[in-house]
């Protein structure tokens, strides 16, 4: 047994590669935190891979639901507890653990033989050991050591863009939401507004002052606002709802969620589309992971040249012993000969492989400068007409009712045309909001463009979308 232990000696240094995967999943793991990061998404991504781990989470949770959330509070619950996000990263531990395992060598393998032969009553032992390694495999472990080093990096990619998606996902969950329950809210006052008229009507019309026809015009708004109402009401708790889903809160949790009344003030100035442009191809993930990818098939076609001419090359070492003769020891050296297969078909499959990742990479940058300034585009029209909404058209507005005011206070306008104003100003109000909902869809859309994971923009995007209060006719 000792020369066999003298044997392996030259192989210690492939078995060391054998190191605790542990640690290993963690760095995975910090990378892709770090790169996460980098983009600024509001919070950090958090793996909670042990129960105080959980504990602290859960009550920063509890700590945060004691108050209304804002954008920035939905992505870090998001990141932090989300039970779907979770099951993500276990997933790319997992598979951090298959790219570890690709990148080791296969274990030696230990053969022993015991033969007892029988002669006339005399008995003889034979005893073979032997012990062998894949010889080809050591070979060419460094270049596997790096391929498998590159797949880690494109699962790493692969595992930040999903995480950044569930942070965008989470933003725009929390934008419609809250611009539901505004709009529900506004559809509470025009419905109250609704009935006061109809009243008014209905007593003005006793009097002698209006006529049938006005009077169901204010009956069909009190209608129809009754109606958009309740649609609002469902589009605020479907809006919810959706937030929940994201965030993934239990049902007790989910009790104790409160948003803010109304979607932050919009940004003194947009931002730049040159800075934007600039930044989009160095930022994006998919552009990278592309790169990676194509690296990655790059290495693969040079292995497979050598694969594919010799797919199997082992060298073992053997210790015979026989009864009453001394031990016998030797050499073994095994590999097919390509005489059916030869390798080019392989070869020609990596070739093809390569090319299509190669014009696929070059799609993906063009995509990606495209997709950045549609997005800049949408982002820009959205928030110059929340900005004419908010700065001119609904002041204007104001000063139209105001005005009218004063002239049926001076009694120059009747009541009619006072009630007219007040219907067109409200599908002015109920625009506005939607135009401010649109801007922040679109500015997280942008912000997603220029990370590498494109989503709809506000133009596309319509689940849970507030309902419109009636503007009357």
């Amino acid at each position: 047994m000792s020369f066999l232990l003298r044997a392996a000696v030259p192989f210690a240094s492939a078995l060391a590669v054998a190191g605790c995967a542990g640690p290993a999943i963690d760095s995975h793991f910090t990378r892709v935190q770090q790169e996460v990061h980098q983009r600024q998404l509001g919070a950090d991504v958090r793996w909670l891979t042990t129960s105080q781990a959980r504990r602290e989470a859960q009550a920063e949770l509890d700590e945060m639901l004691n108050e209304p959330i804002d954008a920035d509070d939905a992505v870090r619950i998001a990141l932090a507890c989300s039970p779907a996000l979770q099951a993500l990263l276990f997933e790319g531990a997992a598979e951090a653990a298959d790219n570890l395992q690709a990148a080791r060598l296969p274990n030696p393998v230990f053969a022993f033989e015991r033969m007892v032969r029988s002669d006339g009553g005399a008995r003889e032992l034979e005893l073979t050991r032997s012990l062998s390694l894949s010889v080809l495999d050591l070979l060419l472990w460094p270049a596997r050591a790096e391929q498998a080093e590159q797949r880690q990096e494109s699962a790493r990619l692969r595992l930040s863009a999903a995480v950044v998606r569930t942070a965008i996902e989470a933003r725009m969950a929390w934008v419609q939401a809250v611009a539901a329950q505004e709009a529900f809210m506004y559809a509470q006052q025009v419905r109250m507004a609704g009935d006061a008229r109809a009243d008014l009507a209905r007593r003005m019309v006793a009097a002698g002052n209006y006529s049938r026809l006005q009077q169901a015009r204010e009956d069909a708004f009190a209608a129809e606002a009754a109606v958009q109402l309740a649609r609002a009401r469902q589009a605020a708790w479907a809006g919810r709802e959706r937030l929940v889903r994201v965030l993934g809160l239990h049902e007790g949790e989910a009790s104790r969620l409160h948003l803010p009344e109304r979607l932050p003030d919009l940004p003194d100035k947009p931002q730049n589309e040159g800075e934007v442009s600039r930044a989009a191809l160095g930022q994006r993930l998919d552009v990278r992971l592309a790169e990676n990818e194509l690296a990655l098939l790059a290495r693969e076609q040079g292995l497979t040249r050598v694969t594919g001419v010799v797919n199997g090359l082992e060298l073992g070492v053997s210790q015979r012993r026989e009864t009453g003769q001394g031990d016998q020891r030797g050499g073994a050296l095994s590999f097919p000969l390509p005489v059916f297969d030869v390798g080019d078909a392989s070869r020609a499959r990596a070739q093809a492989l390569y090319m299509a990742a190669l014009n696929r990479t070059s799609q993906v940058a063009v995509n990606a400068r495209s997709q950045v300034r549609e997005h800049h585009n949408a982002y820009r029209t959205a928030y110059d007409v929340a900005r004419r909404y908010r700065d001119e058209i609904v002041p204007q507005r104001q000063r139209i009712a105001q005005e009218n005011l004063l002239r049926y206070n001076g009694m120059q306008i009747s009541v009619f045309e006072l009630l007219a104003d007040a219907r067109e100003q409200v599908a002015t109000v109920v625009q506005a909001l939607d135009a401010q909902r649109d801007f922040w869809l679109a500015d997280a859309a942008l912000q997603a463009s220029l990370i590498g994971q494109p989503i709809p923009g506000p133009a596309l995007v319509r689940d849970a979308e507030p309902a419109r209060p009636a503007a009357g006719h």
